[in-house]
């Protein structure tokens, strides 16, 4: 196998055959059923090359991605018109794969997931009030963000955020929730002081186990009693250099929609975890109890059930998964035979560092490694990229999988079903074709 500064073509010898039976074609997003090549390769319109290696139970990524819904929301909250609106109270929008290709993301790609109404701006983000108090904190006070930025060091550092349900439209049956693909995560550039100098001004205790946030935002009934969320991490996590109490993104002040004035900032976690228009920070002497915190929010089965099973044990979900994601080309694209076609994109995990990303086009028959970039810091994105030739015309689609420093791997099929549909981190596919 040749590396990425070689791209070769497989050889001739592959085998290429493809199926003969032609059983119904299944509805978006469902499954295929053993034997259905003939069948799928009309509705695509092209031969599958390699398609005797489509894995059963896959259906190809051409017949799973379907038109954008309506686009009213999109321009109110400064973000491009081809972001997927997958929910307008609360406002949730997911980014498609191929708008993640920037090296930062910028603002307006940047997906959004809200849990509540966005609160009014305020207009003195300086006066903005932060508290920090909770069980195991020595001198609890308050601090705005004048002095924040006044007394201690600004940091900038790119740091990816990912809600902790991207990917929930891989799970069969369902999870519950919005239906994201793949499309819930950035890696924007955010500036603030890191959390752990500020809690240690307040003196944190050798009680302290979590913290717990709440937020400005308003609850979707408009009852201002009603909290919309409090989530919150372990005190380890909080203590990182990579944790932030953030008011810029990408060098300009938070989008409203972002959390403008002030909002936490924490790599490797799920995005509920970094609270938005932050008021106030709890240092807790337990896990914190906040809303959301409980029931299935963002946990998952302590072992392993069955898909559509419920279970009596549910974890929080604390760390997200090693992930990849193809950004270029975009999927649906064709390329004329016997062109060179540069395969890029972005890899990240939670808490490990990387040790590869491959790059698949004959169904994961065989591998090919991608060369990859280093990251701006820990918790930063890894950019991978690869070029390949296709062997003949045809429909193809283009896998990656990355593989952490411990040696975990993205799995093709969407591992540990949960009622929540969190964590899924199977492989991302494109569809190509060669003309």
């Amino acid at each position: 196998m040749k590396t990425n500064d070689q791209p070769q073509a497989l050889p001739a010898s592959h085998p290429e055959s493809d199926g003969v039976d032609t059983p119904a074609l299944p509805g978006r997003r469902g499954f295929i059923r053993k034997g259905t090549l003939l069948a799928v390769s009309a509705a695509i319109g092209a031969h599958l090359p390699f398609g005797r290696f489509l894995p059963d139970g896959l259906i190809p990524v051409a017949l799973a991605e379907g038109d954008a819904p309506g686009k009213d929301s999109l321009e109110a909250f400064g973000k491009r018109p081809d972001l997927i609106i997958l929910g307008d109270r609360p406002f949730v929008a997911e980014t498609p794969a191929h708008l993640l290709d920037d090296d930062v993301t910028p603002v307006d790609k940047l997906f959004v997931r809200n849990n509540g109404l966005v609160p009014a701006p305020v207009a003195d983000p300086d006066s903005w009030v932060l508290r920090i108090d909770g069980e195991a904190v020595t001198a609890p006070r308050e601090f705005t963000l004048k002095e924040l930025k006044s007394r201690f060091k600004a940091v900038t550092l790119q740091i990816g955020l990912e809600c902790g349900g991207n990917g929930r439209a891989g799970f069969q049956p369902p999870g519950k929730g919005s239906q994201w693909t793949y499309g819930g995560v950035g890696f924007p550039e955010w500036t603030g002081v890191r959390l752990a100098d500020v809690l240690r001004e307040v003196g944190v205790t050798d009680k302290a186990v979590y913290i717990g946030y709440e937020g400005d935002d308003r609850h979707l009934s408009g009852d201002s009693s009603r909290p919309v969320i409090s989530r919150g991490c372990p005190i380890a996590k909080a203590m990182e250099d990579e944790t932030l109490l953030a008011w810029a993104m990408n060098g300009e002040p938070l989008r409203q929609v972002h959390g403008f004035p002030l909002r936490l900032v924490a790599g490797g976690v799920p995005g509920s975890v970094t609270g938005k228009w932050l008021k106030r920070i709890a240092v807790r002497d337990k896990v914190h109890d906040g809303t959301k915190m409980g029931g299935h929010d963002y946990r998952v089965a302590c072992n392993p059930i069955a898909p559509g099973e419920q279970s009596d044990d549910y974890c929080i979900l604390e760390k997200m998964p090693v992930k990849s994601l193809i950004t270029f080309p975009q999927s649906g694209s064709q390329h004329p035979l016997g062109t060179e076609i540069e395969v890029r994109g972005q890899a990240w995990n939670g808490e490990r560092g990387l040790r590869s990303v491959e790059v698949s086009y004959d169904f994961g028959q065989s591998w090919l490694p991608a060369k990859l970039g280093r990251p701006r810091n820990r918790f930063a994105p890894t950019r991978f990229r690869i070029a390949l030739k296709l062997p003949k015309k045809g429909y193809y689609e283009i896998w990656a999988r990355a593989t952490d420093d411990s040696g975990l791997t993205q799995p093709i099929v969407a591992p540990g079903w949960n009622t929540g549909g969190y964590g899924n981190n199977q492989i991302h596919r494109i569809a190509l074709r060669s003309v």
